[in-house]
């Protein structure tokens, strides 16, 4: 079994890639109005929900709007799905290597150790994915309140970041790409600048890892065909992945509103910055009250449900195994 472990971590890598990169594509738009919809303060409601956000974006801003931050995301979804996943199925072998069955409180630390393998990559992803996405909001906060100047609120003179977006009754859209953001940070911040935001990044991943590896492995175990016969077909690997994806998405719901809010490096007209964690959620607590920290929950359990189903669907068919030639390819079973 080791051997086949071993063996198949290629495979892993490339299922994880793989399964990133067709989830991102289906669920962006859903991802990008989570982003608005946790962005934007009580006294400033542009968007009702998701799908008055998502209307209002392909009005203003296009069909392609909805895709803004789609390319950083497909770059990098590549290497953190596949560090999560193979991580997780690391961490799951070496707690295992007694030949006893894994607790629960050790799929939980399997869990939470990939959680954290995976911040390497998430944290600098998430940082360019939502300055990219939230450019939308703060030009339409622009449009609804045009005598109000939209400020960056950040240390720094930098010609990209510090750019205000002007005053004019239609202002549009700054076109400012993720190689331009993070040539500023570099430039401004060190590669620290990127990490900005980093606390609450493992602070989200690592309690929806902790909850979503184990309860996946429990809810997939209840598709077994029999004790002879442990396989699973695909579609319950999919029903098992949304599930466990769902629940874990709105269990850390409140961390990711913190997340969003410390990575965004825009503020629009009256919008605070934050000095850290603490005074964040001491903030939001304040201000806005604690329905504030369930903002784009839903949106954010519509995202990882399917992408998390995909991905499980694609790890457990065995497309990466199949296209090294490890396995024969069946969809039937995992």
């Amino acid at each position: 079994m080791a051997q086949q472990q071993q063996i198949s971590l290629p495979a892993k890598l490339i299922n994880g890639g793989i399964a990133g990169m067709v989830g991102v594509t289906c669920v962006f738009p859903i991802d990008l109005a989570k982003t608005r919809l946790q962005n934007q303060r009580g006294g400033q409601q542009l968007y009702k929900n998701m799908m008055d956000c998502l209307i209002k974006t392909v009005k203003s801003e296009g069909y392609f709007g909805m895709y803004r931050g789609a390319a950083v995301n497909l770059t990098l979804v590549t290497p953190e799905k596949a560090i999560k996943l193979a991580a997780n199925d690391f961490f799951r072998h070496q707690l295992s290597k007694d030949g006893g069955r894994l607790t629960v409180f050790k799929e939980m630390l399997a869990g939470c150790c990939a959680g954290m393998c995976q911040v390497i990559i998430t944290t600098p992803m998430e940082m360019l994915k939502i300055q990219l996405q939230d450019a939308g909001r703060l030009a339409a906060q622009q449009r609804v309140m045009p005598s109000v100047v939209t400020t960056l609120k950040m240390a720094g003179t930098s010609a990209v970041l510090s750019r205000s977006y002007n005053t004019s009754p239609a202002p549009q859209v700054m076109r400012v790409s993720a190689t331009q953001i993070t040539r500023e940070l570099l430039q401004t911040k060190g590669v620290t600048g990127l990490y900005r935001g980093l606390g609450a990044t493992l602070m989200r991943d690592i309690p929806f890892s902790v909850v979503y590896f184990p309860l996946f492995a429990h809810l997939h175990q209840l598709g077994q065909r029999s004790s002879e016969d442990p396989s699973v077909p695909f579609y319950w690997s999919f029903m098992s992945g949304c599930l466990a994806g769902c629940t874990a998405a709105v269990a850390v719901s409140p961390c990711d509103v913190v997340k969003t809010r410390l990575q965004s490096l825009k503020k629009g007209a009256n919008e605070e910055t934050y000095n850290g964690v603490v005074d964040c959620i001491r903030n939001i607590l304040r201000k806005e009250g604690p329905g504030a920290f369930l903002k784009g929950a839903s949106c954010r359990a519509l995202v990882i449900a399917p992408l998390f189903g995909i991905a499980q669907v694609v790890y457990f068919v065995g497309v990466g195994e199949f296209l090294l030639g490890y396995t024969p390819y069946n969809i039937y079973s995992a």
